[in-house]
């Protein structure tokens, strides 16, 4: 089912507890060899308890947005035609702007950018003011010991060792993003008087129990190594914890973490206080039995999973996701078709994105929800896996090259092969026992080597991005660590391999 030119959409927004509308202003189909139907789609400036009235509708406004660094800019985008069955259409009027719109989104608005500029209209207007004048303000500061800009907004590896470094921080207006390792109590009162910092990482803190309650954060990365408590704000709505998590570990937050996404990887740890979570991302996985996901959490609406790869046993068990609306998996094995719900058992589920899964899986599954996909979900199965290509690649960091439309199959195929044979070379060199300096050499040689290959491959159609040069650099800090888990193993003693000289290499020989 499309939508028409002029039509107003109205769906809920989790963070305010009240529904926001969109107006569609432009429908166009791509040029891709399967063309699909793209709608433009404006956030308004409007929320309210209930659906609109006649007369809302008639006054509803775009919403422009001036948050953070947001200057008069309107949220308006192109995304799939096809519309979400958590959207409803309240009424139709001429389109509130005729500009077309250049930019693509992944998915319908979800009135995340009227809550924030909700939010941000809270803020004092004279801090708001200056965070405005600082964020056009290039000159160089010193904070911290460190030449910086005075806009900067993200601070990484912030190690506070007294109350002086915290307030150091004060010299950055536009500080919204702190990463630090180690841990101060003068960082809590500082969060709490500063409302523009929204993301907070904290890794190596030492603490049992950490109270957020009153600062403004948003999104919140922690080490839960050792912990027993995090105390949680209202606003908090994405949660990560890394670390080894203690059974009975507890997360005070509203409503039992009704509108909090909680992140984690490896393993589903025992964790109080999100009896009612409203959105789960599992990564990493080995093995995992989504029935206990689904005993733990029983009112999710999203389940993202996403495999080292792995397998999963227990898909049928999603079912009883009443509230499920987003479903997804990614490098995951050990189920068939028939194991998979139909989506008549899943009379929510608007979303449902599978890739690199079992070739059999992806078949059934695409037929099954070939209907559904017409009215009411929007399906992507992709990167179908046979038994055959699980037996070559499945350790292999490239694998998920295989399929996707920007890079050739040349180029999968080559990378892939190019790991095979830095594999060998690894090996070889750990059963060598040679002087710390000539293995050096060697590893300086071969990460030459390898950045060389890549360079080859990127040099005529440059397709090498941003994520892909990610991946060949992680590809190879991956072999640098194997090779120094395999030295410890089949040598006396131990030898630790120079990494930074080695990324040095990497970062200078590269072109990409």
């Amino acid at each position: 089912m499309f939508p028409s030119i002029g039509d107003i959409y109205c769906s809920f927004n989790e963070q305010m507890q009240q529904y926001t509308a969109c107006q569609i202003t432009a429908l166009k189909e791509t040029e891709d060899k399967k063309p699909r139907q793209l709608a433009a789609i404006l956030q308004l400036n409007w929320s309210g308890d209930q659906l609109p009235t006649e007369s809302e509708l008639d006054v509803m406004k775009p919403l422009i947005c001036n948050f953070y660094f947001w200057n008069g800019t309107l949220e308006h985008n192109y995304v799939k035609a096809e519309i979400p069955v958590s959207y409803t259409l309240v009424g139709s009027r001429p389109p509130l702007i005729t500009e077309e719109s250049r930019s693509y989104s992944s998915g319908w608005p979800t009135g995340e950018s009227l809550y924030r500029q909700r939010q941000w209209e809270l803020i004092d207007e004279s801090r708001r003011t200056l965070f405005k004048q600082a964020a056009n303000d290039h000159s160089d500061i010193t904070a911290r010991g460190i030449n910086m800009r005075r806009n900067t907004s993200t601070i990484r590896n912030f190690i506070p060792t007294s109350a002086d470094d915290v307030a150091e921080l004060e010299a950055l207006p536009c500080l919204t993003h702190i990463e630090m390792n180690g841990y101060h109590e003068a960082i809590i009162p500082f969060l709490e008087e500063n409302p523009f910092i929204y993301e907070l990482h904290v890794q190596n803190h030492g603490q049992r129990i950490l109270n957020f309650s009153q600062t403004q954060l948003t999104r919140l990365v922690v080490d839960a190594s050792g912990m027993e408590k995090i105390i949680l704000n209202d606003k908090m709505d994405f949660l990560s914890l890394t670390g080894e998590i203690s059974p009975g570990f507890l997360i005070d937050t509203a409503a039992d973490g009704q509108r909090l996404t909680l992140s984690i990887a490896e393993t589903l740890p025992q964790i109080s206080g999100l009896s009612r979570l409203r959105a789960l991302q599992l990564r990493k996985i080995e093995e995992l039995d989504i029935e206990s996901v689904v005993h733990a959490y029983p009112e999710l609406s999203e389940l993202r999973l996403s495999g080292k790869p792995g397998t999963v046993s227990g898909i049928h068990s999603i079912q009883h996701l009443t509230s499920l609306q987003m479903f997804s998996t990614n490098d995951l094995f050990g189920f068939n078709g028939d194991q998979f719900p139909s989506p008549e058992q899943l009379p929510e589920l608007h979303t449902l994105w599978m890739s690199s899964l079992p070739a059999e899986a992806a078949k059934s599954i695409k037929t099954r929800y070939k209907k559904a996909a017409e009215t009411r979900i929007d399906l992507d199965i992709s990167q179908p896996r046979k038994p055959e290509w699980l037996a070559e690649n499945l350790n292999n960091p490239f694998r998920d090259w295989d399929g996707r439309e920007q890079i050739k199959a040349v180029h999968t195929k080559k990378a892939a092969q190019l790991y095979k044979q830095s594999l060998k070379r690894i090996r070889e060199l750990s059963q060598r026992t040679v002087q710390a300096e000539i293995l050096s050499e060697q590893l300086i040689s071969f990460t030459q080597e390898y950045t060389q290959a890549f360079n080859q491959m990127d040099a005529k159609s440059e397709w090498i991005g941003t994520i892909e040069r990610e991946k060949i650099a992680a590809a190879l800090a991956g072999l640098i660590d194997q090779l120094e888990e395999q030295l410890e193993t089949n040598q006396s003693g131990s030898f630790k391999i120079n990494c930074e000289q080695l990324y040095e290499v990497f970062d200078r020989i590269r072109d990409f």
